[in-house]
């Protein structure tokens, strides 16, 4: 009825308006443009909105629904991917403990070969009475033994301390007791090293056990 009332004033109101531009010599805009028509239309199918707009909120919801999904999978898949690594580095750190020191002893079985071999060749050649071959014997093979022991010490970089003359360092050295400063020692110095310190690439692995020179009290 509205839309009807409409058209009829625009039948009555357009000729007005015709005539007048003529009269004034210049055109004017009709009041009732393609763009207020569109207007009224989109405001008389107003009505069929909420049906479109459930639609494409189905729509909306269908595809958020789908990427949910496909996160979730994805996200399994990196938690499991993560967890296999873990696994993964856990055993490759367990197998470093055990076998870490694999190459170490290897040259230590060699180690274990010679003095196995010094030992048998001095209980089979030695004859009774004889203390001076039986003792070159031996001294020959702690001799190679040491040699092959110092090799294998270098080559995996442990290095033995004897700090004696050194400046006693308590990360490096167990101090044991003081004894008075001789001929030629500093006080403070290593005198005495009881027991041999070692370290490996550069880390103190078993401290030196030491003596330390101090300054003799002199009696007044």
């Amino acid at each position: 009825m509205a839309a009807r009332c409409l058209w009829a004033a625009r039948g009555r109101v357009r000729p007005l308006l015709a005539a007048r531009a003529a009269s004034d010599g210049r055109a004017r805009p009709l009041p009732f443009s393609t763009a207020t028509q569109r207007t009224a239309g989109e405001d008389c199918g107003s009505e069929d909105a909420p049906p479109r707009t459930e639609r494409a909120l189905k729509l909306r919801a269908v595809k958020l629904e789908k990427e949910v999904q496909d996160l979730t999978v994805r996200y399994q898949r990196a938690v499991a991917d993560g967890e296999n690594i873990r696994r993964r580095t856990q055993r490759c750190v367990e197998d470093a403990k055990i076998f870490g020191i694999q190459s170490f002893c290897k040259d230590l079985v060699e180690v274990a070969d010679l003095l196995e071999k010094t030992a048998g060749c001095v209980s089979e050649e030695a004859e009774p009475g004889d203390q001076k071959l039986i003792l070159e014997k031996i001294f020959r093979g702690l001799s190679l033994l040491e040699a092959k022991l110092k090799s294998v010490f270098a080559k995996h970089g442990l290095e033995k301390m004897t700090p004696i003359g050194a400046q006693y360092d308590p990360h490096e050295h167990e101090l044991i007791c003081h004894v008075p400063a001789g001929a030629g020692v500093q006080p403070g110095t290593v005198a005495l090293v009881r027991q041999d310190g070692y370290k490996l690439h550069g880390r103190t692995i078993r401290l030196a056990r030491v003596e330390v020179a101090v300054e003799s009290q002199r009696r007044l």
